[in-house]
């Protein structure tokens, strides 16, 4: 079935989380043909280095596909839950847009490959991460390319494609040579995370899981067997005083790095024993490895915000769109992962990340639908009442127009055509009358237009008068002072910076509710735009963005806030 092998290299390695006991073992198959002799060369050393440092070897060269599936079905059989597992791919590789094969000789060697044949010659890589899998939290798959890629029919492609890692298992890659000097260097350490062993090394890429906390090989075996009851302390010395004070913050903070610090302070002190098991009992809890499983993914503030819009699409409220994972957004977490029937831990993995975002679009876009359909009624009724209306351009018809809706899509040109109507009032009307009036209006308040009227009930401006008291009031299409102010605080509140509300205004705009110039400036074509958008989707009406404005809004395309 796969036949073009260059190198394969099985290693059971123990991360730190099994008893002391767990097996090192390595499955060597190699061909190392001519143009890869410094990679050949290399992968001998690793081979060497692996049998001192311990491992069981099985060395191999040109080994056919069935002779690999038959050690890799091997090690399944032969693993067990402590050992450790690390498989090295060195040679050829090639992809389609949607899986990724590794070569034998003599794939290469039959002619060009296409994505039909090349399934029955080579193996599916993921194939092999699916072996690793097995062994969450102790596998590590190396693949190292050589230069000598032979040629593909269209739709196969030299090298390797995206890969789907799977939780717990690292993936590392690059040259062939590189690889296995890495493998003979590196992975015989003991004591340092595979975080650690890589940071020097800039030719080689990782991913998956790669927690900085977590070392490859343990430094000292841990004792397994209780230890010693304590004798009576004598008089506290200087140094003894510093070791229960290390041991106090150690015991404090409660996690793998503080026993790490303990350990490496004290490797022969009276709590060394008790910091091990802790260590021990720490590197094999399930919740310790989804927290590392999600911290290998490196996930940003920008992105962590994504992730919580997305829950809060999806009806699992974060408490907060921050950035910041704090009980909420896990509460979120555990309460999606839970739905998904997945291991509820309340920690993100690799896998978890696209089907959340697929989720997350999917609603977005009956949200959308749903504001389309809602917004296509609004605007039937809209134009409706303005035929019945304001239409006919008198001016009681267009003040009852623009008492229903004064942000309408006939708003403007009611308030544009009652202003004729005002300054014809105006122009006749007596100099005291008009002075009391310009007051009122600039103070623009219930008080001020009540001071009108009561000077003037007669007066030329006093039908504007009344309707502009009967807007302010409650429910009468405008916000009194006391819930403006409140709606303004918590617009602030959002930090929105210039650059996030002009592309408010530009998502106002394209979803047909013209927010005027997007300029970044909030102005009353805007405050009306915002206030027409939160009423078809069933909000409350204030012209202020807050949170659950911005929720709608990325349910159509997202919008990143920034401070």
């Amino acid at each position: 079935m796969d036949n073009l092998l260059k190198s394969l290299v099985v290693a059971g390695m123990i991360f730190g989380m099994g008893p002391a006991w767990a097996e090192d073992r390595a499955v060597i198959v190699r061909n190392d043909p001519a143009a890869a002799a410094a990679a050949g060369a290399e992968m001998d050393r690793a081979a060497k280095a692996l049998g001192n440092a311990g491992f069981t070897v099985m060395d191999g060269r040109n080994l056919a596909t069935g002779v690999l599936r038959a050690r890799l079905a091997r090690v399944l059989h032969e693993q067990a839950p402590s050992d450790r597992l690390v498989i090295l791919l060195s040679g050829n590789f090639a992809h389609s847009d949607s899986q990724s094969w590794y070569l034998d000789p003599d794939t290469a060697q039959s002619g060009p490959q296409n994505i039909v044949s090349i399934g029955g010659t080579a193996m599916d890589l993921a194939t092999v991460l699916s072996v690793a899998a097995q062994l969450p939290g102790g596998a590590v798959v190396l693949l190292g390319q050589d230069g000598d890629n032979p040629s593909f029919e269209p739709g196969l492609r030299a090298g390797i494609g995206a890969l789907v890692i799977p939780q717990g298992v690292a993936l590392i890659s690059g040259p062939s040579s590189e690889i296995a000097a890495f493998a003979a260097d590196s992975l015989t350490q003991r004591g340092q995370s595979l975080a650690q062993l890589l940071a020097s090394n800039s030719q080689l890429k990782a991913q998956g899981f790669l927690p900085a906390s977590l070392p490859f090989r343990m430094a000292d075996a841990v004792q397994t067997t209780p230890p010693a009851p304590p004798q009576p302390p004598a008089t506290p010395t200087v140094d003894t005083r510093k070791e229960d004070a290390a041991w106090a913050a150690a015991k404090k903070t409660a996690t793998i790095a503080g026993y790490e610090a303990f350990v490496q302070a004290y490797p022969s002190g009276r709590f060394a024993a008790l910091a091990n098991s802790e260590l021990n009992r720490l590197r094999s809890d399930p919740t310790v490895i989804a927290q590392a499983t999600e911290e290998a993914l490196g996930l940003d503030r920008d992105q962590r915000r994504t992730i919580q819009r997305q829950l809060s699409l999806l009806g699992y409220d974060p408490k907060g769109i921050d950035g910041l994972f704090g009980k909420g957004s896990r509460a979120a977490i555990t309460t999606w992962q839970k739905a998904q029937g997945a291991n509820a831990t309340g920690y993100l993995t690799a896998a978890q990340l696209p089907r959340l975002a697929a989720q997350a679009d999917r609603r977005a876009a009956e949200l959308e639908a749903e504001a389309a359909a809602r917004q296509a009624k609004l605007e039937r009724e809209d134009r409706a009442y303005w035929e019945t209306t304001g239409a006919a351009g008198d001016e009681p018809g267009l003040r009852a127009y623009f008492k229903r809706y004064p942000d309408g899509i006939f708003a403007e040109v009611a308030n544009d055509r009652l202003s004729v109507f005002e300054e014809e009032r105006r122009a006749a009307a007596a100099r005291q009358d008009r002075d009391a009036w310009s007051a009122a209006e600039t103070a623009n308040s219930i008080a001020s237009y009540q001071d009108y009227l009561a000077q003037f009930p007669k007066g030329a401006f006093a039908p504007e008068a009344t309707a502009r008291i009967e807007a302010m009031q409650p429910g009468g299409g405008r916000l009194d002072e006391a819930a403006r102010a409140q709606a303004e605080a918590a617009e602030n509140a959002l930090g929105l910076n210039g650059f996030t509300r002009q592309l408010i205004e530009e998502r106002l705009t394209g979803l047909g509710f013209d927010a005027g110039q997007a300029d970044g400036e909030f102005d009353n074509k805007t405050r009306r735009a915002i206030r027409r958008f939160q009423k078809s989707r069933n909000q409350q009406v204030t012209g202020y963005i807050d949170q659950a404005s911005i929720v709608a809004l990325l349910a159509g395309g997202l919008i990143k806030m920034g401070n």
